[in-house]
């Protein structure tokens, strides 16, 4: 499931940026004594009480002004609000309740979602100043001081309240492994969705772009809980008008991702595959997540003994930079080979979650050097001491060496191939970090 979101909102110049400073714990946000300088949203993941959310920062909203990048502003906030599970709505105590707070306000309370009126700059937390902002119809106002941090614990709190996990029933709450679907529109995902479901769920149309945002849909297979989560097809950048709902579409399916499991990442067979089909593995990539690559509309491809292993061929060059895919050719409409996907899905799993003991690891390292001597550098050369593993999902390793500078990229590479042809962990990236001598008691 998705992280809350969160969303910022309120006239120029009322704090937006700096309280999204404070609690991103970093400066992401351009903040300055002038208004209109945030003008597209910006994200952050934030956490309170061990619940996590995702925060956005907006523009200041005019909509008196007739200036271009102010409209344009008034986009970007509306789609903020438009995707928010809540909205913060700031205003400014030092300037007191102003006719752009009334309209920003008639909005909000059109969108009929959770609103907190969080009235900043209180820096002397004199609260007879928030009793002008009760006019604004929104409920008791929350006074703080983002510069000066003060009252921000008690916002927070109020924000986790409201979030839509904490008003789930416990049956809702429940969910089995997360699955993502994720692909160019038009590729199938939906109609794999309502296939693995056995029912229609989702709606499925030749039309690019039916499905707008994100949408789960929880089913059983052979007794195992799941949860598919069905995305927005991703386009190419320049094909996505800015301001335009599939913008945060883009956004939902970022965060499917994020969140997932596993991730199926679609591609239609019968067609080429192309550089977005490509950008796409790249992203489930980044976000360093277990996936599948399936070959949709394998029904449709002409095909004779070769034609399924000169596709791999062509994966395994355009898909370098993730050699550990695990593939799946299958039709989502006849459902041939559906059952072959959920035993990959099973395989990838177990792979994301598979310990190594230090003494195998120690074993593979040891060939990895004698077929390959270690990196020198000045005269210096790398001395590998040993290898454990600290983690999973994803396998994370650690290795001791004298000193980490003299690691390589490629002889990083190196010992994860030496890992990979000893130990199955296709299907998911493993993750390799180095210490130095002394670095052994922060693992």
């Amino acid at each position: 499931m998705y992280k809350p979101i969160v969303a910022i909102v309120g006239r120029p110049n009322v704090g937006k940026s700096t309280f999204f400073n404070r609690i991103i714990g970093k400066r992401i946000s351009i903040v300055q004594d002038e208004p209109g300088v945030t003008r597209d949203r910006v994200y952050g993941d934030a956490e309170w009480a061990g619940i996590e959310f995702s925060l956005v920062d907006t523009g200041g909203i005019d909509l008196k002004s007739t200036d271009e990048m102010k409209k344009h502003i008034f986009i970007q906030a509306q789609i903020a609000i438009d995707i928010a599970d809540v909205i913060l709505f700031f205003v400014d105590a030092k300037d007191g309740l102003v006719a752009n707070d009334y309209d920003v306000s008639e909005i909000l309370r059109k969108s009929k979602k959770p609103v907190i009126l969080v009235v900043n700059k209180l820096d002397n937390f004199d609260v007879e100043k928030i009793y002008d902002f009760y006019n604004l119809g929104l409920g008791e106002p929350i006074p703080i001081s983002s510069e000066q941090k003060r009252g921000l614990g008690d916002l927070l709190d109020k924000i986790v309240l409201l979030l839509p996990e904490n008003n789930k029933s416990d049956e809702q709450k429940k969910s089995g492994l997360k699955i993502a679907i994720v692909g160019k529109p038009n590729v199938g995902k939906s109609s794999l969705t309502n296939k693995l479901v056995g029912k229609n769920r989702v709606i499925v149309s030749p039309v690019a772009g039916t499905t707008r945002d994100a949408i789960e849909v929880p089913f059983l297979y052979k007794g195992v809980e799941y949860l598919l989560i069905d995305t927005a097809g991703l386009r190419r950048k320049r094909s996505i008008e800015d301001g335009t709902i599939e913008r945060y579409s883009v956004f939902r399916t970022l965060e499917s991702i994020k969140n997932a499991d596993i991730v199926l990442v679609v591609f239609d067979v019968s067609q080429d595959i192309t550089e977005q089909d490509v950008k796409i593995a790249g992203l489930v990539h980044e976000q360093q997540k277990p996936s599948i690559i399936v070959l949709n509309k394998w029904d449709l491809v002409e095909k004779d003994s070769y034609t399924q292993n000169k596709i791999k061929q062509k994966l395994y060059s355009d898909l370098a930079f993730m050699s550990y895919f695990e593939p799946v050719f299958l039709s989502a409409i006849s459902g041939k080979n559906i059952d072959k996907l959920m035993k990959a899905i099973e395989k990838v799993r177990l792979n994301n979650t598979k310990r190594v003991t230090t003494g195998v690891l120690n074993e593979i390292v040891q060939n990895a050097l004698a077929t390959t001597p270690a990196p020198q550098k000045n005269g210096k050369r790398l001395k590998i001491r040993y290898i454990t593993q600290t983690g999973i999902e994803p396998p994370t390793f650690v290795l001791f060496v004298n000193d980490t500078d003299l690691m390589t990229d490629s002889y990083r590479r190196h010992i994860e191939n030496c890992i990979r042809n000893s130990v199955d962990f296709s299907g998911t990236p493993i993750r390799i970090t180095t210490k130095s001598r002394g670095e052994e008691d922060n693992i």
